[in-house]
């Protein structure tokens, strides 16, 4: 199974809220349009791993970890 694209953007955008960041702060940080990142974080559109890397980096995220499926805990 692969993560989503709604996935990533819930990731992003809940560690741009916990940091304060305004999505036009995150832009000037990263390089990114605000535009790019509001797509991004409601999972539309196909970034590349550019504007990812670009968007983990101001935002202390290992590119890894934004790609990683979330665990899913299950009965034993």
């Amino acid at each position: 199974m692969r993560i989503s694209p709604i996935e990533i953007g819930e990731k992003l955008q809940q560690r741009r809220i916990l940091l304060g960041l305004l999505q036009t702060q995150l832009a000037q940080l990263s390089g990114v349009s605000s535009r790019t990142i509001q797509l991004v974080e409601q999972g539309k559109g196909n970034p590349s791993l550019h504007t990812l890397l670009q968007l983990a980096d101001p935002l202390g995220l290992r590119l890894d970890l934004v790609l990683k499926e979330p665990t899913k805990l299950t009965e034993q």
